[in-house]
């Protein structure tokens, strides 16, 4: 399967204060990527598309516009890392499609226990009815 290329024009980085604890540094350094891609520009397959619709969910805007924010490293460099690898897992993960599933009957066999256990639960609760005097 060919490997998703995405244009550095698709992509814009926006670096803002992260959040949480952190002390000073947290507060004053614009350490947190947030990474847009507009995801109309990679010219994806319309399966591939539906997939990363479900995979992104409320990360994909209306617009096409795909928001990834990292903030888990205290540096400007290992979040930008983070977040264009995780849009690269991303994309690969919607690249992937789903195993067919082949369709199968159960086996006369499979059949003959299911109707025998049926009939072994219809004998235990017949017997939970009421007691009749003869």
């Amino acid at each position: 399967m060919p490997e998703i290329v995405v244009p550095e024009d698709a992509i814009e980085e926006r670096f803002l204060a992260a959040t949480g604890p952190g002390g000073q540094n947290v507060n004053k350094v614009a350490t947190a990527c947030q990474l847009r891609v507009n995801v109309y520009r990679l010219g994806l397959h319309p399966e591939t598309f539906r997939r990363l619709k479900l995979l992104a969910g409320s990360r994909l805007g209306a617009s096409g516009v795909l928001v990834l924010t990292a903030r888990r490293y205290r540096t400007q460099e290992a979040n930008r890392a983070d977040a264009r690898e995780r849009l690269a897992d991303l994309l690969a993960r919607a690249e992937e499609r789903e195993a067919r599933r082949v369709k199968t009957k159960p086996s006369r066999a499979a059949k003959a226990r299911r109707v025998d256990a049926k009939k072994g639960r219809s004998v235990v609760k017949a017997g939970r009815g009421k007691v009749q005097l003869d």
